[in-house]
């Protein structure tokens, strides 16, 4: 064990003294076996969600998802452009992000190219819709 771990052990046994009025070694390396399996039990790979999140994060392209999501159609960029009042080339890279990220599906029909929230950029807005919702 390095001295950081260490540290970590015993920061974590005054922690569990203060709150249960004592700690034996056995008690906290049971909790740290236990957190690390919350932690370990969760997806191997969070690359796809920090980027979502991080894409997300942007006003303009959290503007377009919403924007995406309300509509209830697929939209041109000539149709989001106006309404986020950036030009028409921000509206693109926006799209192209959001697309690469894995939040708008979108589809070509001649020269034209129409945009959609996908389920995950739904059930993200369902999710902060909800704990703000929450906070009230």
């Amino acid at each position: 064990m390095n001295s950081s771990s260490d540290s970590s052990r015993d920061r974590l046994t005054r922690f569990i003294t203060a709150r249960e009025g004592s700690c034996c070694d056995g008690q906290a390396a049971a909790r740290l076996d236990r957190l690390r399996s919350y932690r370990d039990g969760g997806p191997t790979d969070t690359t796809a969600d920090l980027r979502a999140l991080k894409t997300l994060g942007d006003g303009t392209r959290h503007t377009i998802v919403r924007l995406l999501a309300a509509a209830d159609r697929e939209l041109c960029v000539c149709e989001i452009e106006p309404v986020v009042d950036v030009s028409d080339s921000a509206v693109s890279h926006a799209l192209s992000d959001l697309h690469d990220a894995g939040l708008v599906m979108r589809r070509q029909s001649g020269t034209w190219r129409y945009y959609a929230p996908t389920e995950r950029a739904e059930a993200l807005l369902d999710t902060l819709d909800a704990t703000r919702e929450g906070e009230r």
